[in-house]
């Protein structure tokens, strides 16, 4: 079956109990979501005694059974953490904050019942496929590392470490969040937007016009912050956007008495310690690892610090270059943190003639999108018609995709910045696919992103950093979407390893670098023109514009996250900083002021997934520029269809490395990533 609106009349006195089809979104208020939790956890449990009171321990009565009960919950779940996400209110926020504890603490008793736990084990894989065998060998992997084995008063303490720590990392976001929504700067003198295009200042005044402002408004959503940190000729007015940016949600910041993160954090820190030393774990990232391609922390460690040195000498040269440029040429004769954005655009421009704003004018978001659908469907064969369905907010969409004209998935996109939204850009599941008695259940995924919005009459212009933002998000959708796998647990995303689930997300950033596919991405404002020649190759001739800083700061937050979760001698938020500072001192050549507290924001490792595993970006990224190495050696649609079928269709249901090697011929290489950043013998 496929996936369709959800009917008006299916959504009875609870939408999120709706049977079948999409969440009914414009129908699900705060006041939905603990009846609805409670009853789809009545309805899972009724599975989970069925299947430990029962006598048989076939697969379809133990494990297929259980992915239906998994998915109809993880799908009840998935509706109300979207609208967290993308619409919060401080109703939505306290409804989702009370029920998240509940299924945490529901879920880790599933994860810790050594009845349900023995059920697995008693499945007998003789006559079972690869697939299942693994689902079964990963399942009872899980059970281990949910605290099945550990002693009754132990896994006790380790199911309420879990709802300790969910609550502690909603606090910790929600504390981020509203640090961002806090600050504002009402600015009525024109001349204090010098510098910045007149795109950005339209943007800058609809902000405004959304406040009941008169002028324009600089908040701490990232379009705002970049748009003044890259081109605002005062100085002053970037020197207060960093400031406010890099103090968010800290004692350095406003409101610490409520948005300080500085406790949460040490907290944070001693459960995930001491939840994986109740595992048999010597730390957290010995934890971590145990679903990752990396074998030792070591290991990570080494890989980090040899791209660290050997990127130091060229940013070195790089500082240096900025430094230079802005004495001699901007009259700045300190180059301070809040500089560094606002004169690399400058020297980027003198060096290979790429103003943003001349880019920008190329990629308005409709012709961006109408390019990326070209993409899809050359490469993949994939079409997207847009559908009526039930939205969170008229910027929403949802389309269908099919292959050869039947559908396969959904897909939701919701690409613009605005209030009650979390920043940045990420793709989450909506539904899993799944193979049930009534037919299968489709995979739906949702794309998130926080471009400007359209203003000043014209539509969103995308920079190319945003256009690689966008192909990265959708990299992480095909991957969900194109899964053949019929079971939730190891189908797509879910169960990949974790330092390498970066892999289609980063590959489909390489096609942002190729000129054909980024001219059918384009379209003057204007004109309608394509992306010039001219522009593409000073573009391409600034890509590794100072690329061995930028690499720099993503092996410091690595490296700075690996030894965080490594150290148990760091406690609290001021053992935090000062191993920052020890992180930078060892790889940085570019450092905020003493002030700056990054750490206190940084979402990634303290509420999201990449706790003591941020180092996936560059592992994986490693993994995407060999392997898009077989884009370049041949013919095109051939390799697209490898990695559909040898990496994207296959999800978890075997190891990712087999998978690279299965589309590859090979195992991965460290070539193309050295050349990437300029650091190739």
């Amino acid at each position: 079956m496929t996936i369709a609106p959800t009917a008006p009349e299916a959504a009875v006195d609870n939408p999120l109990l709706a049977p079948g089809g999409l969440p009914a979104f414009d129908a699900v208020k705060p006041e939905h979501v603990a009846p609805a939790l409670e009853a789809a956890i009545a309805r899972h449990d009724a599975v989970v005694q069925a299947i430990v009171t029962g006598d048989d321990r076939g697969f379809d009565t133990v494990c297929r059974a259980m992915e239906q009960a998994e998915a109809e919950l993880s799908d009840l779940w998935a509706t109300v953490g979207h609208l967290h996400s993308v619409a919060d209110t401080p109703e939505l926020r306290a409804a989702h904050a009370a029920a998240l504890e509940r299924l945490i603490g529901y879920s880790s008793a599933v994860a810790q019942n050594p009845e349900l736990y023995a059920a697995y084990a008693a499945v007998d894989q003789s006559a079972l496929g690869p697939t299942e065998r693994r689902l079964v060998d990963l399942s009872l992997r899980n059970f281990k590392l949910g605290g099945v084995a550990l002693p009754p008063a132990e896994r006790e303490r380790f199911a309420a470490l879990q709802v300790e720590l969910g609550r502690l990392q909603t606090a910790y976001s929600s504390a981020v969040l509203d640090a961002t929504e806090a600050w504002v700067e009402h600015i009525t003198d024109e001349s204090m937007l010098a510098g910045v295009p007149a795109g950005d200042k339209a943007m800058l005044a609809s902000l405004a016009a959304a406040r009941n402002l008169e002028g324009w408004a600089v908040t701490l959503h990232q379009p705002s912050v970049r748009a003044i940190l890259t081109y605002a000729d005062n100085r002053d007015l970037r020197a207060r956007v960093y400031r406010a940016y890099g103090t968010r949600a800290s004692d350095q910041g406003l409101k610490p008495e409520t948005l300080d993160n500085s406790e949460r954090m040490g907290a944070i820190l001693a459960l995930r310690r001491e939840a994986a030393a109740l595992l048999g774990f010597k730390d957290p990232v010995d934890l971590s690892l145990a679903t990752k391609m990396a074998r030792t922390g070591q290991e990570v460690v080494d890989f980090l610090r040899d791209l660290a040195r050997r990127a130091r000498q060229p940013a070195l040269a790089d500082k240096a270059q900025l430094e230079a440029f802005a004495r001699d040429t901007l009259g700045i004769t300190m180059l301070e943190p809040w500089d560094n954005g606002y004169v690399a655009e400058k020297l980027r421009q003198a060096l290979h003639n790429v103003d943003d704003q001349k880019v920008k004018a190329y990629f308005p978001l409709p012709r961006v999108l109408d390019g990326l659908l070209g993409l899809l469907r050359d490469v993949f064969g994939i079409t997207l018609a847009e559908q009526p369905a039930p939205v969170w907010h008229p910027d929403a969409r949802y389309y269908t995709l099919s292959r050869d004209g039947v559908p396969f998935a959904g897909l939701y996109m919701d690409l613009y910045a605005r209030t009650g939204k979390k920043g940045g850009a990420w793709m989450a599941v909506c539904r899993a696919r799944l193979k049930g008695q009534d037919g299968t259940q489709l995979p739906v995924a949702y794309l998130n992103c926080n471009f400007a919005p359209p203003a000043g009459g014209k539509p969103s212009l995308l920079s190319h950093g945003d256009v690689l933002t966008l192909l990265h998000e959708m990299g992480h959708c095909l991957h969900h979407v194109l899964s053949e796998v019929d079971y939730p647990s190891i189908s797509g995303v879910t169960g990949f390893e974790w330092d390498a689930v970066e892999l289609p997300s980063q590959l489909l950033e390489n096609f942002a670098w190729d000129r054909q596919v980024l001219r059918s991405m384009s379209g003057h404002v204007d004109t309608g023109a394509p992306l010039p020649d001219d522009l593409f190759d000073a573009m391409l001739g600034a890509q590794r514009f100072q690329a061995a800083l930028a690499l720099l700061r993503q092996v410091e937050f690595a490296l700075f996250d690996l030894q965080m979760h490594l150290d148990a001698g760091i406690t609290d938020a001021k053992g935090i900083q000062a191993l920052l500072e020890r992180v930078r001192a060892e790889v940085a050549v570019l450092t905020p002021p003493e002030w700056h507290r990054f750490a206190h924001a940084f979402t990634h490792i303290f509420a999201g997934g990449y706790a003591a595993g941020y180092y996936s970006y560059l592992w994986a990224e490693r993994l995407s520029l060999d392997g898009f190495g077989k884009f370049l050696e041949g013919d095109r649609t051939a390799a697209g269809e490898a990695f559909r079928t040898q990496v994207l269709a296959v999800g978890s249901s075997r190891p990712a490395l087999d998978s690279y090697i299965a589309f590859r011929g090979r195992e991965p290489q460290n070539d193309a990533l050295l050349k990437r950043y300029g650091l190739a013998a």
